[in-house]
């Protein structure tokens, strides 16, 4: 038996633990009916249309801090109703092209699942804008910016894009082809720029605000890059190449990357560091350009030595384990998946079940030194967990394939 053979017989019984975890996780959506609470969902009561409520800067910003932080969930008696999020449903049309990509025996169900997906992130774009695109379902009070419900920013429509690319390369979807290269028009013409000397760029959050975000700026440059990859249009891809520019420069000498340039956010945690490298993978691959490799490489290097412990505990940040975040284990998985680390993602995966999941099918938010925060997030905990889940299932088996093909030729 080869060494190959060797390791995905080893992750044999981890294969049967996902898909009781990806099923269950499933079941709890379905009978949620998609719906539920987010961290940042504290605007959303109705206290907050009273005068003094609705223009307070710093009464919001601490309402929703407040509320994020409570391991008790207030949100019933505050008035606040399980929503639908674009974001849940992005990752949940990303996990269900994944599962029918390997599922022969349910691609029925699973294209049913992906076709409402489709229809729900449809009828939640934002309108009035240049391209598709999406914004947070509630107010959202940030340090820097007051975000209002359904103003598109980057983050939201980067993270639908991608999963509309992925439900076109998977399954073949040609409607989420077309709202994907609809969703760069968005980018292009409706967000701000802080560009630097060398005409290198960081997109702007949303299109009322000049924050300099990292993470968020790469995955408009993920999205142009696969629009390129569908279209063949120079703009994008050039497009594309100038804001990862940007990004690059902005690497430490260590090879990681603080969230923000130009304010007080220079932290550096685990999931917003994985975008950039997804992001950097997709440019990568669907640009064309590996120019930016060694940066890649250095910032694959930190990530992988920084953000896990021995224990296969993801860490929040580089230089604290606390809190484990539901949203930081996902991407870990989904991160050390993208960089071919799969025995790594199954070790991670397999603690992150055994201590993050919940007996109905949900993930905890978050667990701390002392204490649980064991509230099931739909867009934080619950979704991403379900597409990083059924990433490694689909890296687990399709090398598996792969070896039993090789085998045989």
């Amino acid at each position: 038996m080869t060494a190959a053979r060797t390791v995905e017989a080893d992750l044999l019984p981890t294969v049967a633990r996902l898909r009781a975890a990806l099923a269950a996780t499933d079941l709890y959506v379905q009978r949620n009916e998609f719906r539920g609470f987010d961290p940042y969902d504290a605007l959303l009561s109705p206290l907050f249309r009273l005068p003094f409520l609705r223009s307070s800067h710093y009464v919001r910003l601490a309402a929703q801090q407040a509320l994020k932080r409570l391991p008790i969930n207030l949100r019933p008696l505050l008035g606040i109703e399980r929503h639908g999020s674009p974001v849940a449903f992005a990752w949940m049309l990303e996990g269900y092209a994944h599962l029918w990509a390997i599922d022969m025996n349910r691609r029925d169900y699973y294209g049913e699942q992906v076709e409402t997906c489709l229809r729900r992130i449809a009828a939640l774009r934002s309108t009035g804008y240049s391209g598709d695109c999406w914004g947070y379902e509630f107010d959202w009070e940030a340090r820097y910016a007051t975000i209002r419900a359904g103003v598109p920013n980057i983050v939201v429509t980067g993270i639908v894009a991608n999963a509309l690319f992925e439900a076109h390369r998977l399954v073949g979807s040609s409607s989420a082809r077309d709202s994907c290269v609809r969703s760069a028009e968005f980018l292009l013409h409706d967000l701000g720029r802080t560009t630097a000397t060398d005409g290198s760029f960081c997109w702007s959050y949303s299109p009322d605000d000049r924050q300099v975000v990292l993470n968020a700026t790469m995955k408009g440059a993920r999205l142009c890059a696969q629009a390129y990859s569908l279209t063949g249009d120079v703009r994008l891809r050039d497009t594309a190449r100038e804001t990862v520019a940007f990004v690059v420069d902005h690497q430490r000498s260590d090879g990681a990357w603080p969230y923000a340039i130009g304010d007080a956010r220079s932290w550096v945690d685990n999931f917003h560091t994985g975008y950039v490298l997804e992001c950097l993978e997709s440019y990568e691959l669907y640009a064309r350009d590996d120019s930016f490799s060694p940066a890649k490489t250095e910032g694959w290097r930190y990530y992988r030595s920084r953000f896990l412990s021995r224990d296969w505990v993801p860490k929040y940040f580089d230089d604290n384990l606390y809190p484990t975040d539901a949203t930081a284990c996902a991407q870990t998985i989904s991160t050390l998946c993208t960089f071919g680390d799969v025995e790594a993602a199954a070790s991670v995966a397999s603690w992150t079940l055994s201590n993050m999941s919940r007996s109905d099918g949900a993930f905890i938010y978050q667990r701390h030194a002392l204490y649980k925060n064991r509230i099931p997030y739909l867009r934080w905990s619950v979704a991403p967990m379900f597409c990083a889940l059924t990433r490694l299932l689909h890296a687990i088996e399709s090398s598996v394939h792969r070896d039993e093909s090789d085998h045989r030729s």
